[in-house]
């Protein structure tokens, strides 16, 4: 009973509601990445391709990777990607990017599904690539 009193004692409710609202906001970011299927940053992607050859995934439709993709993505657009997933290495890390990051978690989960274990989406997408001023192309 003495805990009770405490949490609605009129000094002690403000902090209580501080500490729950505190505590949902931490808990949502995680909530969030654990439905997008563990997303990385654009940092870790590239860690990933420099460390273990991963590949880049360039899920957009083919305009938008003419207009401008990352050096050494291959371009399957997300429509085509079950019937050119046979294409694709199993041995290596996939990191699949879309324009906001959004395409690019469904694509991943698609391919984990095909049995590409290790296919993780690009947070944020070819948008957080653009505001990290990292390179882009329109080559090849």
């Amino acid at each position: 009973m003495d805990l009770l009193q405490f949490l609605l004692d009129k000094n002690n409710i403000f902090i209580v509601a501080v500490t729950i609202v505190s505590g949902v906001m931490l808990a949502i970011p995680a909530l969030r990445k654990g439905r997008t299927g563990s997303a990385v940053s654009t940092g870790e992607a590239i860690q990933m391709v420099n460390q273990r050859q991963a590949v880049w995934i360039d899920v957009r439709p083919a305009e938008q990777f003419q207009a401008g993709h990352i050096a050494q993505a291959r371009s399957v657009p997300a429509a085509d990607l079950e019937q050119k997933a046979a294409s694709l290495p199993k041995n290596k890390p996939l990191v699949v990017v879309c324009d906001n990051g959004r395409e690019s978690a469904r694509a991943a989960a698609k391919l984990r599904a095909q049995g590409f274990a290790d296919a993780v989406p690009l947070e944020g997408g070819m948008r957080a690539w653009l505001a990290a001023s990292l390179p882009v192309t329109q080559k090849g």
